[in-house]
């Protein structure tokens, strides 16, 4: 079902609305900011060197032209329709129009499997696919075999399309009126990255996404003068919600990096005031800063009253993130001493900690709760509490209302009006909760102890000379961290190596119950990616395919403290 708005835009600001009990949806706020300030620029992409710009008024023209060639097709109304694409103002466009339409989108990861994706183009009967600009379009190609799906390249594409949204915004006449979908239709399917088995299709209504997206900007209060930088996949919940979504609910102007080749150079030009990362990049970003300058260096220039405050503004302008008033870190556990090292430098991470299945409306570190190690405190509206097992409870309006097709899955995690996450946490004395682990993810070793592998990579991602970690040792005698070494270890003999991990492995076992402590450092070659599958498109762990690879060799492996693969 969709509805049509009148064009009376003599009503209460968009901010005005949100921060009342009002619960706008996405295109209100489209058509508000279309109205008021259709020439300021809302969509930066970065190309040749250059940033092109497009006003409110040309994103909302261009999905509304889409949007009259999608109805066009006279597909039935709540129609899938799929974007494959790297983060673009067309992604935005894409998203605009499909809601427009009384169409439902489903966003693919642009470096997921192409078996994966055949799955979620098959799973969720997939009409249309935009393609736009992507690092292997050879992998969307092998997932489309067979299927008669009708293509809309978006800029960058390079596939063979049908048509061109530059074709149909030259040829078709803009969407009339102020169409609205009803609350209780379907927005988009948001499939989950699949660490476990084939990703599920998580159904998100326009009433529960409008009302997260409405609390978390009462919580976290951007406004039309802030800038986001969006470069993390579009189809991951976290990046839909804080940037796209929330981009529409503040106003603010969001701009895109051309390639991660240009990255860092992007950054520092737009300066944004918002910035949303995950732990394994805010670990390549402190480890290209100490390939620089050294740890010790760092420590004595902190170390210096006269120095320091001109040393961290130095580090966050080389990061680009010194106008950054709120930055975020979620997607997975953040090391503590990496949340240390940037809280030390002005700039503190807070943690985000939601899921796709709450629209990530969770928990967060507000202002006077940035403590390392905790994932603050819950969002506006947003219940928590600890059920058996210490698994961690979420209840409010923004849940999903099931899996697509899947009653089964949907009713082992939503029981008794709370979603059961998995996850293990406690809260401490202060409302902050802490996230300690996955239920599914303890191990037993032949001592018959059960080993939650976070509570050792937590600890052991002091160890400098190492990057990405996993302990495992089911039916082993003792646990064993298969790791891999970090970037600025790379030129470092193997006797070094060896010394490093060998002089702070006692202390740090130490820190761990004696079944936790791990036996032996296993250190492999190869880094774990999305396109050797060891890492999910989100880039979590695949924990059973990395012990899959990995525990035979592991068994079989001499018995020193630090092995070699």
């Amino acid at each position: 079902m969709w509805r049509f708005k009148s064009n009376n835009n003599d009503g209460p600001s968009a901010v005005e609305m949100i921060m009342s009990d009002s619960c706008l949806q996405p295109l209100e706020m489209l058509y508000q900011w279309e109205a008021r300030k259709p020439d300021t620029v809302y969509l930066r992409q970065s190309r040749g060197g250059e940033f092109v710009d497009y006003t409110w008024g040309e994103v909302a023209q261009r999905a509304r032209k889409l949007a009259t060639y999608l109805k066009a097709l006279n597909y039935p109304q709540g129609s899938r329709i799929a974007i494959y694409s790297q983060n673009s103002p067309d992604w935005f466009v894409a998203d605009f129009a499909i809601m427009m339409s009384g169409y439902v989108s489903v966003p693919l990861y642009p470096g997921q499997s192409p078996q994966s994706m055949a799955y979620v183009l098959k799973h969720s009967d997939s009409q249309l696919l935009f393609i736009g600009h992507a690092d292997q379009p050879e992998a969307i190609e092998q997932a489309m075999a067979g299927m008669d799906l009708h293509r809309v390249g978006l800029l960058g594409g390079g596939l063979k399309c049908h048509t061109t949204l530059e074709e149909i915004v030259r040829t078709c006449e803009p969407l009339r009126g102020q169409p609205l979908r009803d609350m209780d239709t379907l927005y988009t399917l948001m499939y989950t990255s699949g660490t476990t088995g084939n990703p599920k299709g998580v159904m998100h209504h326009f009433e529960n996404v409008s009302w997260a997206v409405t609390k978390m900007a009462a919580d976290i209060k951007l406004n039309e003068a802030s800038r986001f930088f969006s470069y993390l996949p579009l189809s991951h919940t976290a990046e839909r919600v804080l940037v796209l979504l929330y981009s529409l609910y503040t106003g603010a102007t969001v701009a895109f990096p051309e390639s991660m080749e240009t990255f860092g150079s992007d950054l520092q030009k737009i300066r944004p005031t918002f910035f949303f990362s995950v732990p394994r990049l805010w670990k390549k970003f402190k480890e290209a800063v100490e390939a620089k300058i050294s740890p010790e260096t760092i420590e004595a220039m902190l170390a210096d009253p006269e120095k320091a405050e001109g040393f961290k503004q130095q580090i966050q302008q080389q990061l680009g993130l010194d106008a950054a008033g709120f930055i975020i870190t979620g997607s997975a556990p953040t090391p503590m001493d990496v949340q240390e090292w940037y809280l030390k430098l002005g700039m503190p991470l807070r943690n985000g900690y939601g899921m796709t299945e709450n629209c990530i409306h969770g928990c967060i570190c507000l202002d006077d709760q940035v403590v390392p190690g905790t994932a603050g405190k819950p969002f506006s509206g947003c219940e928590v509490k600890i059920g058996e097992n210490n698994e961690i409870l979420f209840k409010s309006p923004a849940m999903m209302k099931g899996y697509y097709l899947n009653p089964e899955k949907t009713n082992e995690v939503l029981r008794e009006d709370y979603y059961h996450t998995g996850d293990t946490g406690f809260i401490d004395d202060e409302g902050l909760l802490h996230v300690t682990g996955r239920l599914s993810e303890a191990f037993k070793t032949t001592k018959g102890k059960f080993v939650k592998p976070s509570n050792i990579e937590d600890i052991m991602a002091q160890v400098q000379c190492l990057g990405q970690m996993c302990a495992i040792g089911h039916g082993m005698e003792a646990p064993v961290l298969v790791a891999g070494l970090s970037e600025t270890s790379a030129d470092k003999s193997r006797e070094d190596l060896a010394s490093e991990i060998q002089a702070v492995l006692p202390e740090l076992n130490a820190r761990l119950a004696p079944h936790e402590r791990i036996a032996q450092v296993y250190v492999v070659s190869e880094e774990w990616t999305i396109d050797n599958e060891l890492l999910t498109p989100t880039m979590k762990m695949k924990r059973n395919s990395i012990v899959e690879k990995y525990q035979h060799a592991v068994e079989s492996a001499e018995s020193s403290l630090v092995v070699w693969e």
